[in-house]
């Protein structure tokens, strides 16, 4: 077993905070952050990106609509899949994704 130190949070975009929680061979954890208002641009990757929400509500903006998890809810994003996130609510929104392949080094641009 690797032991892993606390990851430094970085503001990924405006008011969006990412911390690498764990990266292996195969897969990577990040906890994110979305101050009231923040967005994440349309973007996509080659990572499959599953996730859970566990504070607040995040909107994920898709190619066919929209559609928004909760506190409490998870979300599978294929990889390839176009997607952008809000933050439209008056609270925080906190969650944990897991991506596969590993994505140590995320980039919103991708």
């Amino acid at each position: 077993m690797e032991r892993v130190p606390l990851a430094e949070t970085t503001e990924a975009v405006e008011d969006v905070f990412l911390a690498q929680l764990a990266a292996g061979e195969e897969m990577s954890v990040q906890h994110f952050e979305f101050e009231p208002g923040a967005a994440v641009p349309s973007h996509d990757h080659h990572h499959e990106q599953t996730g859970f929400v566990y504070e607040g509500e995040l909107t994920f903006l898709l190619e066919d609509g929209e559609e928004t998890v909760s506190a409490g809810e998870s979300y599978v994003l294929a990889g390839g899949e176009v997607h952008g996130a809000e933050n439209r609510g008056e609270e925080v929104v906190r969650g944990v994704d897991v991506f596969s392949p590993p994505r140590p080094n995320p980039d919103w641009a991708e």
